[in-house]
């Protein structure tokens, strides 16, 4: 079965690019570092008032995945990954779980990202920001003190390094799997230098969104890099019905205007291997490629029964429902780990007395 490179998006990898092996230990890695995550949120309280702040910036990060920027002289568009800007928010462990339900809802509903390559797209745009860029770059300057300068520089200093890491990381999985026509060496010259300029754009971005947050509300930055629940009686009023406003805005009506031109990952193989088709005929990626087919309800972000799925009317409604759908799905598991912390401290409690 031939797939072709115009269903990577981003840096989402298609299932062609992966063989099983590959696919089922990035599932495993990935599902091992989102259970820690759940249970340091669990026993740490991180999500304290902050569930409606995780569902919200979700959506945000889902409709803002939605918009390509061209970037100049190459013939190639990016679009932010969205990890750190969630990290310096709500802190790495609950960013990576929100980050989850983004990645969730783009490969179950609009069919981007294979469903095989699913736990390769965790790791490389959750775990890895969330968990090694955000906290060994960002944190360590905004923890003491955050600053408009500081939020930017510390922003594109984490920005460009979760996706250098992100995308050289697609090349190992790549590679590794070794069903492809995409040789090491020349795949990732050209991977990094395209996810550099991509990554300056997306340090910039986080770092605009970020300074406003921070003008709101300047508890929130730092107290997410320490850890600390938000105080009790905080309003987040502002900032929530502003990035609420906003992701409305870009899925719905922004997205209309997003690069058409391929991304850092599509441009890369398409240089590296001269063909925008990559052949996978192995039983588990022609059974992951109908069950996509079955339950994506508007693949490539357009109406499924259309013949021109990429129709205005398609990409708003997209955005507008994936963007409730994220907000949906983030804020459940939000509350999930919440309404199970209560449990087990009442449980505790009940011990202590009897």
């Amino acid at each position: 079965m031939a797939i072709s490179v115009w269903e990577v998006f981003g840096m989402h990898m298609a299932d062609a690019l992966l063989s099983p092996a590959v696919g089922a230990a990035m599932y495993a890695a990935s599902a091992g570092a989102i259970g820690w995550s759940s249970v340091r949120i669990r026993k740490e309280g991180l999500l304290e008032r902050k569930i409606p702040v995780m569902a919200v910036t979700g959506a945000f990060v889902f409709a803002a995945q939605m918009i390509n920027f061209t970037i100049p002289g190459t013939g190639s568009s990016g679009h932010i990954g969205g990890g750190i800007l969630l990290a310096a928010v709500l802190g790495g462990f609950p960013a990576l779980l929100t980050i989850a339900a983004v990645l969730l809802i783009q490969a179950l509903f609009f069919a981007d990202g294979g469903l095989l390559a699913l736990g390769c797209n965790l790791f490389n745009l959750g775990v890895i920001p969330c968990l090694v860029a955000y906290p060994l770059l960002f944190r360590p300057l905004i923890r003491t003190a955050a600053s408009p300068l500081r939020i930017m520089v510390a922003s594109v200093l984490a920005g460009v390094a979760g996706l250098q890491l992100g995308a050289f990381s697609v090349v190992l999985q790549t590679t590794a799997s070794g069903i492809t026509v995409l040789p090491f060496g020349t795949f990732a010259l050209l991977m990094q230098p395209i996810h550099l300029a991509i990554g300056v754009v997306e340090g910039l971005v986080t770092g605009a969104v970020l300074i406003f947050v921070h003008t709101s509300r300047p508890e929130l930055l730092p107290g997410a890099a320490s850890g600390k629940p938000l105080a009790a009686g905080l309003s987040m009023k502002k900032v929530l019905l502003t990035l609420g406003i906003a992701a409305l805005v870009t899925g719905g009506a922004l997205s209309l205007f997003a690069s058409a031109r391929p991304d850092g990952l599509e441009w890369a193989i398409e240089r590296v291997a001269g063909t925008a088709e990559l052949e996978s005929e192995s039983k588990v990626h022609d059974n992951a490629s109908d069950l996509q087919d079955k339950v994506a309800l508007m693949p490539d972000y357009g109406f499924a029964s259309s013949d021109e799925t990429d129709t205005a009317g398609g990409t708003t409604v997209a955005g507008i429902v994936g963007s409730a759908a994220t907000f949906a799905l983030a804020g459940a598991a939000g509350l999930g780990i919440t309404v199970i912390r209560a449990r087990r401290k009442k449980t505790g409690a009940d011990r202590t007395h009897v």
